[in-house]
Formats: structure tokens, C-alpha cells, sequence
């Protein structure tokens, strides 16, 4: 818990606001003091103990419900990885010196996620504020109209909880129909016969877990290996069915035609009949492994970069044309040859791995060469996680990493 020059755990424990610290089955792995002070318990009271074994319901308040309310503020942030206010609620605790005694006590608790790297929920942050001086100071003096304002304002609350709470699930049931549909128009590749090859994508921060990038790598009917990938205008579920239709149109293409240019002229054609398919960029290449040779050709999409053992990077940008449908007239695309030396990368990306927001797209394309020299050495697999660590997440992103 230290970084450059501060103590994490000092800070912790001199906080004035009441914090525990829980792991994902809701067990208490650290008190700090004001959160001891409060409760008046030592920390071998606390640590190690389930947190509604430390704190359990009311029995003589049957129809309280602050455990639930409570849990089910951390249950939203375990899942959800969002900061959660459960609002204020009454949650009576018992007297430590006195089993089976509850004394009525208020509250406005706040649960917050703690990241990993890669932005998994790893632990929470549980944050008290008591407010039971608060409540008990309108006392017999106030009258039964705020009484009854006061009731209402509470029970309206526990209902924005419930509507909330009904937006969260249907979100997450129309995310996993979304993520089922992207994994059966984006499967994992099949096994090349004689290179490895390791893919990711991740869509735009904003979106549903789908996007309108895609990859395919198939090993064609002649025993070369077929690389391509595409990237649809917008995101979400639109963009991902747009993705679907045309990357079935050009892994068919690729299997019947002469080239990767053959094969995108007639993805071109396709596009102007598919709505959204307009302006889409796609790039196609065909590693042989007789001659050592690569053939690609792209429409309007960023270049390929072929990153030699020796830690030079070229791109291979001499065969692009416009985006699919952008040219008034049908004219052949132009095609490109090259050779590799064994224990080369090729990486094929989509745009939102060297794009930043007003920057020239030169210095992503300069930062994915640098970090290719640099992670020459890494396989396919661990190569593809350095590389899409590059993507902003602003934009959807897709990778393909071909050991040569």
C-alpha cells in the first residue's frame, strides 16, 4: 500500500470518516481507527468475520431493512465495479457489551470499488457516516406534517433504489445477449498450421461490450494463412451486426478468389447493399509460408506492421484505396507483395489502437513501432496484451498478432 513517497496505510488509518475494507465475499480485511472508535471494537474483532456476522439484524425489528438495503449496495458495486450510495437508512447495531441488545442507530453509507490493473473489482471501500444524532434532534418537537414529509421522502428514496436496481438488471441482461452475439460473429481462430497467432478486441468504454471492428484468421484451401481486419462507422449493437455480415462476406471471399485485392473488391460491391456498411475500412493479407511472401491490400484502413526479430518495424502501407463504397466508381484495388524473415510479428489493428483524441495519428503509429521493437521477444499472446494496453478505450479497438 505504499506509492512514491506515501504511506496508503497511514492515510487509512488516519481517516475521519469511518472506512472498512472488504473483499469480495464481503469480509472485513481492515478497520481504521475512526471506524473502531465508532463502533467501539478492536480489530481482532472485526478482521477476518463475514460483515453481517460483525453486524447482524435486529430480531425485534422484523420489518427493518437495513441489512438488506446495505448488502445490496455492495452486491452492485461487486458486479457493477461503480461507486454506490445505499442512502440514508436505519440500521440498528448491537451493544458489544450486551449480546442480544440493539440500539437504533442512522446511517449514510458509501461503497466504493478498488481496480486491479486490468480494472477488475479486487476489494471495496465501506464508508459510514452516522447521522443518528441527526434524526433523533427533530425529536418530539416536530410536527406530524414534517413527520409524515420526512416518511415520504424515505420511502420515496427506497424507491428510486428499486427502479435503479430494475435498470441495472435489464442493462446487464441486454449486455449479455450483446456479448453472446459478438463471441458468434467473432469466435476464436482456429490453430494455423504453421504460425501462432493470438487475437483481442475491446470495444469503447461507453459501449455495450460490442463493437463494430472484427479479425478473422483462417488458414486457406492452398495452405496459406488468410489475416484480416475490418472496422464498421459507429459502435454498439447497429455497428455489430453491420461487422457481422461483412466480415462472413470477405472470410468467403478470401476462399474462392485470387488475393487479398480480389477479395476486397468484392466486399466493395457487397457493402453498397448493406445499410451501415458504407465507409467501412478493411485490410486483407495472405502470408505464404513458400517464399516467405506477404500479399495485402486495404481499403482505407491503418497499415500492417511486419516487426522483424532484429527489432525494425516496417509498415506495410503500398496497396491502400479508399474505405468500402467511398469512390463514386467500382475500379480493382491495388495489391502489395513483401517478404518476412521467420521469427517476424505481423499485427494487424484497427484504429483505435494508435488514435488519440487531437493527435496526429504519426505519433500512434510511431508509439506502436516503439513498443513492437521493444516486445519483440514476447509470443503472440503476451505481445497482443502489450499492444491493446495501447488503446485509449475511446474507440473500439481490435488486435491480431501472427508469429511468423
Amino acid at each position: 500500500m505504499r506509492g512514491p513517497g506515501i504511506d496508503y496505510q497511514a492515510v487509512f488509518e488516519a481517516s475521519p470518516s469511518a472506512m472498512l475494507v472488504l473483499d469480495l465475499a464481503l469480509v472485513i480485511v481492515d478497520a481504521n481507527a475512526s471506524y473502531r472508535r465508532l463502533f467501539d471494537r478492536g480489530r481482532d474483532q472485526l478482521v477476518g468475520r463475514y460483515v453481517f456476522d460483525a453486524y447482524p439484524d435486529n430480531p425485534d425489528d422484523p420489518h427493518g431493512a437495513g441489512r438488506g438495503d446495505m448488502e445490496a449496495s455492495m452486491r452492485r458495486v461487486v458486479e457493477t465495479g461503480a461507486p454506490d450510495a445505499a442512502g440514508p437508512m436505519r440500521y440498528d447495531v448491537e451493544d458489544p457489551d450486551r449480546p442480544g441488545e440493539f440500539a437504533e442507530r442512522y446511517w449514510s453509507p458509501i461503497n466504493a470499488p478498488v481496480l486491479d490493473a486490468a480494472g477488475r473489482v479486487v476489494l471495496l471501500v465501506h464508508r459510514l457516516a452516522e447521522l443518528t444524532d441527526l434524526v433523533r434532534s427533530g425529536g418530539p418537537a416536530v410536527d406530524d406534517r414534517h413527520l409524515q414529509m420526512e416518511a415520504d421522502l424515505y420511502a420515496r428514496s427506497r424507491e428510486l433504489r428499486q427502479v435503479n436496481e430494475r435498470l441495472r438488471q435489464s442493462h446487464a441482461r441486454e449486455r449479455e445477449v450483446a456479448l453472446a452475439l459478438q463471441e458468434a460473429m467473432l469466435p476464436a481462430p482456429q490453430p494455423l498450421a504453421h504460425h501462432r497467432a493470438a487475437v483481442r478486441y475491446r470495444p469503447a468504454v461507453h459501449a455495450l461490450g460490442v463493437c463494430g471492428d472484427w479479425y478473422d484468421v483462417t488458414q486457406l484451401p492452398s495452405g496459406d494463412d488468410a489475416v484480416a481486419v475490418g472496422d464498421v462507422v459507429g459502435h454498439g449493437l447497429a455497428a455489430a451486426g453491420v461487422m457481422g455480415q461483412l466480415r462472413s462476406a470477405l472470410s468467403a471471399a478470401i476462399r474462392v478468389v485470387d488475393g487479398p485485392a480480389k477479395a476486397l473488391d468484392g466486399l466493395d460491391l457487397y457493402a453498397r447493399s448493406v445499410d451501415g456498411a458504407l465507409s467501412t475500412t478493411a485490410v486483407q493479407t495472405v502470408v505464404a509460408r513458400c517464399g516467405h511472401r506477404i500479399t495485402y491490400s486495404s481499403a482505407g484502413h491503418p497499415p500492417p506492421a511486419l516487426a522483424g526479430p532484429d527489432g525494425t518495424v516496417r509498415f506495410l502501407d503500398r496497396a491502400t484505396d479508399p474505405p468500402l463504397g467511398a469512390a463514386s466508381d467500382h475500379t480493382p484495388r491495388p495489391q502489395a507483395t513483401t517478404t518476412y524473415v521467420d521469427g517476424s510479428s505481423l499485427v494487424l489493428y484497427t484504429d483505435g489502437l494508435i488514435e488519440r483524441r487531437g493527435e496526429d495519428i504519426d505519433l500512434g503509429l510511431r508509439r506502436l513501432a516503439d513498443r513492437l521493437a521493444e516486445h519483440r521477444r514476447q509470443g503472440p499472446e503476451e505481445l497482443a496484451d502489450t499492444l491493446i494496453a495501447l488503446s485509449a478505450g475511446t474507440d473500439d479497438t481490435a488486435v491480431v498478432v501472427v508469429r511468423l
